[in-house]
């Protein structure tokens, strides 16, 4: 566990953005770190922590297709897992480019996902690309909404059922 989170640490150090400003720089800096905190949250199965990063009006449409509203919602999806049982898929999200607005308390994140078996050392059997909006709400941002796609997949990942 130790080294899955200092590895996703060293991501969120070395990943790099182009902030148009000091203040969305700071922005910037704020999202990467909740999405890395949030990252962690997910490897320690922590329900609270993960949904802590959410809006309560939160939206997703997971990896293959199927959309889920509301911060309730979204929870119950991870409350369903069992974090001990051996063919449990653990997801992490790392941010390629995030982008603040220096107009509005609003955020783009790009990045790529994966899901791998067994805990957070893992094999992948399931990745992709995500995109999420990001609001700012006093001084904390939240995701307002998220959009995964699954672009490849082995083992158990390729028994999962899409949504098209």
């Amino acid at each position: 566990m130790q080294r899955f989170i200092e590895s996703l640490i060293a991501i969120a150090v070395f990943a790099t953005s182009a902030p148009a400003s000091a203040a969305s720089a700071s922005d910037v800096t704020a999202i990467r770190h909740a999405r890395l905190q949030q990252n962690v949250a997910i490897a320690r199965h922590d329900l609270d922590g993960i949904a802590s990063f959410w809006t309560d009006d939160v939206t997703i449409c997971r990896g293959l297709g199927v959309q889920v509203a509301g911060k309730s919602n979204y929870r119950k999806l991870w409350e369903d897992d069992d974090p001990k049982a051996p063919d449990v898929i653990i997801y992490e999200r790392v941010p390629t480019d995030i982008e603040a607005s220096r107009d509005w308390p609003l955020a783009f994140e790009t990045g790529v996902w994966n899901g791998r078996v067994g805990g957070a050392h893992g094999t992948v059997v399931i990745r992709g690309r995500y995109t999420a909006q990001w609001v700012k709400r006093g001084d904390r941002w939240l995701i307002r909404s998220e959009v995964f796609v699954a672009l490849a997949g082995s083992g158990p990942g390729l028994k999962m059922q899409s949504a098209p």
